[in-house]
């Protein structure tokens, strides 16, 4: 794994460095492979991320658009994360349909959608079900308790080692979200992370030691690249950890 930090000096140039970074790594994507898988966090640090991209000129149908979680509401509930991603990106770009992948929240049964969604993934990206699928990108944020996708502490989420997609749990809402493992075996990750509110977290993220349980976050080490972009109220007591 590479890893990569990076604290920018507000929001502003956090989105700025943050469309950069992405489309680098969708035009090399392209560039090697003919097309860029890219799975989307949801939020509203990457909202902006989104709206900038409508202004970008790139080969949107070698893109193949996907959901690193999903809150399990209806696609045009406002808590939806792919609503949002559609209305800030998606619906203003010439993007095929058949390149948008939204985690299915419609069978009333969490646990079925997470299975049928995994099912899905199986048969794009034609691998066995020993395998894991490697995507180009990966976006993640953070929250102030540390959790990332919709894994969160101390759930039993954080332990599926053998599925794509399982149900994350928050405050016994269900959600769906891909699962560490799955994550893990990307050729780059990108969290993206704003706000004073999350310095206690980082300082537990980037500790030499600390729970992973507790701090979710942790967990994430993929195969290739991982990047962590965060604005100066957020980093900047990451900026003296990783210069002591």
């Amino acid at each position: 794994m590479k890893k990569f930090v990076e604290i920018l000096p507000d929001k502003l140039a956090l989105t700025q460095r943050s469309l950069e970074l992405l489309l680098t790594k969708i035009n090399t994507a392209i560039e090697q492979r003919g097309q860029c898988t890219i799975a989307l966090a949801g939020g509203n640090t990457p909202k902006p991320i989104y709206e900038a991209l409508v202004n970008q000129s790139l080969p949107w149908q070698q893109i193949q658009v996907f959901w690193g979680d999903e809150r399990y509401v209806a696609p045009d509930h406002p808590d939806s994360n792919q609503k949002m991603a559609r209305q800030a990106w998606l619906e203003k770009v010439d993007i095929p349909a058949t390149n948008i992948h939204p985690m299915p929240t419609a069978a009333k049964n969490p646990q079925l959608d997470a299975q049928n969604h995994e099912q899905e993934l199986r048969q794009y990206f034609k691998i066995s079900e020993a395998d894991f699928p490697i995507f180009d990108l990966i976006l993640l944020g953070m929250g102030d308790d540390g959790h990332t996708a919709s894994l969160f502490p101390y759930t039993e989420a954080l332990a599926v080692q053998d599925s794509w997609v399982t149900v994350g749990n928050k405050d016994g809402q269900p959600r769906l979200t891909f699962t560490v493992p799955l994550i893990n075996h990307a050729r780059c990750v990108i969290f993206v992370v704003a706000g004073e509110n999350k310095r206690p977290a980082l300082k537990q993220v980037f500790a030499t030691e600390a729970d992973e349980q507790n701090y979710p976050s942790r967990l994430i080490q993929p195969q290739g690249e991982l990047w962590w972009l965060l604005d100066s109220a957020a980093g900047v007591e990451i900026k003296e950890q990783i210069s002591s």
